[in-house]
């Protein structure tokens, strides 16, 4: 067998010099910085980004609107309903966990009022990161909250469909739509 003569490689039986513990040191705490990232914090980091989906907690109509209630958010539908299959009304059944969150964080750090007029109801346009999905949310178009949106966040530029866009610190997605705010939460922003 034929021994390394690179002093940067430990030989066998050869004790580590404190150059080549630091060294080793250091990838593990890498590594393990990459693992926590990835179970603890989806979505940020260099393990993926704003737009890399994962999997999200669901949770249902009923623990939605508890927090909703909790945090002073209400919520209305044009069909006075709360049915994911009717389009008329506004169901938060599949609702990310961290969409619910996201809202609270809104409301909690615009001071504004907060009224969601639209779910994870059918009606709205598909795709991983729609309403049916979870990710996203409408809010009634109130003037404090959009002043909020537009000082506080990053204008992006138009969506596809003209809607002007603005990015959180976070990465959530805030597009104004003419008569509501259509919001795609990422992650819970800072939450």
């Amino acid at each position: 067998m034929t021994t390394s003569k690179n002093p940067n490689v430990p030989q066998a039986g050869a004790p580590l010099t404190s150059r080549t513990q630091g060294t080793a040191l250091r990838a593990v705490l890498t590594a393990l910085a990459l693992v926590l990232c990835a179970l603890f914090a989806p979505g940020l980091g260099v393990i993926g980004g704003a737009t890399d989906a994962h999997a999200a907690t669901k949770i249902s109509h009923s623990t939605a609107t508890s927090m909703f209630r909790n945090s002073g958010i209400t919520w209305s539908s044009s069909g006075g309903c709360s049915d994911r299959n009717n389009p008329t009304c506004t169901s938060f059944e599949q609702l990310n966990l961290a969409t619910a969150q996201g809202a609270q964080t809104l409301k909690s750090a615009s001071g504004c009022a907060l009224n969601i007029t639209g779910g994870t109801e059918t009606g709205h346009a598909g795709g991983t990161y729609s309403h049916w999905n979870g990710y996203k949310l409408d809010f009634s178009k109130y003037t404090c909250v959009g002043n909020y949106i537009k000082n506080t966040f990053t204008y992006i530029g138009v969506r596809g469909d003209g809607a002007p866009q603005w990015k959180s610190g976070a990465g959530n997605i805030y597009a104004d739509e003419g008569n509501h705010w259509d919001v795609t939460f990422y992650n819970c922003g800072g939450c």
